[in-house]
């Protein structure tokens, strides 16, 4: 109980005693700049990813063989990587979408 009193007296204190900070103007741009350069980088990463997983699920397709359940399989790995591709995509499209909408409204 002790403890707890002492905790919350010394949070009191360091709340009391902390000296005001003031926000310094930040820059928009650069943080804009930053934020689609990471969107962009991720895009193209799960591009590669989702157009190499659409390779690999053509190569089992064609190696099935005649197997029912390896050809399942092959047609399912194709059709996620494709759900998948169109998911990034629009995700881009929507991320550039809001960044010009929030850049209109707001300026910049």
């Amino acid at each position: 109980m002790k403890k707890i009193i002492f905790f919350n007296a010394l949070v009191v204190t360091a709340l009391i005693v902390a000296s005001p900070v003031y926000a310094q103007s930040a820059d928009v741009s650069k943080v804009q700049t930053f934020i689609q350069s990471v969107i962009e980088v991720l895009v193209t990463l799960a591009g590669v990813t989702a157009s190499g997983i659409f390779v690999w699920g053509g190569f089992r397709y064609i190696t099935s063989t005649g197997d029912p359940e390896a050809l399942d399989g092959a047609k399912k790995t194709i059709v996620y990587s494709a759900v998948g591709l169109v998911i990034v995509l629009a995700a881009f499209v929507l991320t550039n979408v809001v960044t010009q909408l929030a850049h209109s409204a707001f300026g910049g």
